[in-house]
C-alpha cells in the first residue's frame, strides 16, 4: 500500500468500529487490531487519537459525497436544482444498507462529541459545505421560478439538513421506518416549491 492507502485503511478500521459499537472507548490499540497493523504504524500515520478521528470523519464525508454525487448523476443532465436538493437529502436518509451504515457511523461521531466536547475545537467543514451547496441549489431554484421567492436559502438549507439528520436518527432509533421518514421529507420539500 502507498501512504494514502495505508491512512485510509487505518481510518476505515476506525469507521467500522464506529458503526458497530461507537467511539467512546475505541483506542489506538483496538484500531490497530481491526486494521491488522501494529499500534506503532497507527501512531506513525496519526500522532493522536483526535487526528485519527478527524481524518476518519473526512473519509466518511467523502463516502457520503460520492453517494450524493451518484444520486445527482442519476437525475440526468442538467438536473433541476429542486431535484438536486431532493436527491441530496434522500441520499442522506438511512433507507438502504449503505445509507444506514453511513448514518450509524455519523451518529457515533455525534455521540463522541457529546461526551468529549473538546473535539469540536478542531472543527469539521463538511456540514457547512453541504449547507452551502443546498443553499446554492435553493437559490438557483428561486431564480428558475421553481422555489418560493420569499424563502431564505441559507436558513432553509440548514433547516432541511437538520430535519434530514433528525429523521435519520428516528429511523435508526425505530421511531419510524424509512418510508415514513421519506414521506415527511418530501412533504417539507414540496412546501418550498411552486407547483410544476
Amino acid at each position: 500500500m502507498d501512504h494514502d492507502q495505508r491512512r485510509r485503511h487505518i481510518a476505515g478500521a476506525l469507521l467500522r468500529i464506529a458503526e458497530q459499537r461507537g467511539l467512546q472507548h475505541a483506542s489506538m490499540r483496538e484500531v490497530a487490531a481491526a486494521a491488522e497493523v501494529s499500534v506503532r504504524l497507527v501512531q506513525y500515520y496519526f500522532h493522536t487519537k483526535d487526528e485519527l478521528l478527524l481524518a476518519a470523519l473526512g473519509y466518511l464525508a467523502e463516502e457520503l459525497g460520492a453517494r450524493v454525487t451518484r444520486r445527482i448523476t442519476e437525475l440526468g443532465s442538467p438536473p433541476a436544482p429542486r431535484d438536486v436538493v431532493a436527491a441530496t437529502l434522500t441520499a442522506i436518509l438511512p433507507t438502504d444498507p449503505e445509507s444506514i451504515r453511513l448514518t450509524r457511523t455519523y451518529a457515533a461521531f455525534y455521540s463522541l462529541v457529546l461526551a468529549e466536547p473538546d473535539l469540536t475545537r478542531h472543527g469539521a467543514p463538511h456540514p457547512d459545505l453541504l449547507e452551502g451547496f443546498l443553499a446554492n441549489q435553493l437559490r438557483a431554484a428561486q431564480q428558475a421560478g421553481d422555489a418560493h421567492p420569499d424563502l431564505d436559502p441559507e436558513l432553509t438549507a440548514a433547516a432541511l439538513l437538520a430535519l434530514t439528520n433528525g429523521l435519520g436518527s428516528s429511523v435508526l432509533g425505530g421511531q419510524r421506518d424509512a418510508d415514513a421518514a421519506l414521506r415527511i421529507l418530501t412533504y417539507q420539500l414540496d412546501r418550498l416549491y411552486v407547483p410544476r
